[in-house]
């Protein structure tokens, strides 16, 4: 029997350790990138993640430090 789970998550993460965990995981958005160690940590078949509060991007990263990119 399928079981549907719903979680809030926080965490803080420093900026290069996110770029260093996108560019792992080849993924373009931190929803992207959970969605992808999820799957592969517990092979979920459905899952949505929503980020409510902070960068998704690493340019939503950057806008909101200043930063010039990677």
């Amino acid at each position: 029997m399928d079981v549907r789970i719903k979680a809030n998550l926080a965490f803080t993460i420093s900026g290069s350790a996110l770029e260093d965990a996108m560019a792992e995981y080849d993924e373009l958005s931190l929803s992207g990138l959970i969605k992808e160690v999820l799957d592969k940590a517990v092979a979920i078949d459905d899952i949505q993640v929503d980020i409510v509060e902070g960068p998704n991007t690493l340019e939503d990263y950057d806008s909101q430090t200043g930063g010039g990119g990677s």
